[in-house]
């Protein structure tokens, strides 16, 4: 197994162990923090980008097709980006989702953007590099 799948099969399984811990904590019957109340929409990113999104992407970086014997997986420096921006996306929504739902004066908006920012180039980067992988049958090149 390549260690950038690892990388994305370790992280997604964090993510997963955070995303029910969190759901766990928003479903208690007691009065929370504002910060933690304010965390559902984080907690739906942690689980469907943080443990779904980075599975799969770990696991067709894995498994797709080769594209040569030379290079089989593609540009991996293409795909350590895409895990990088992927997972700095991911903590800043983390983060700036409650804050810029908690302090709405505080300007904090830009948090959100540039983690969408982040997230989307992270799967454009990852279609990138998974595209050429997508073909017919494999001719020995």
């Amino acid at each position: 197994m390549p260690p950038l799948t690892r990388w994305y099969i370790k992280s997604a399984l964090v993510y997963l162990t955070a995303a029910l811990l969190l759901a766990v904590i928003l479903a208690l019957p007691i009065n929370l923090p504002l910060f933690i109340r304010y965390m559902n929409p984080a907690y739906f990113h942690l689980f469907l980008v943080g443990w779904v999104t980075q599975m799969i992407f770990g696991v067709i970086y894995w498994m797709f097709p080769i594209i040569t014997r030379a290079q089989p997986r593609g540009n991996e420096q293409l795909g350590w980006a895409s895990y990088a921006l992927l997972n700095v996306g991911l903590l800043l929504r983390a983060i700036g989702e409650p804050l810029v739902s908690t302090r709405p004066e505080a300007g904090l908006g830009w948090l959100l953007a540039v983690s969408a920012l982040l997230q989307w180039l992270a799967a454009v980067l990852f279609v990138v590099l998974a595209w050429p992988r997508v073909k017919e049958k494999y001719r020995g090149e």
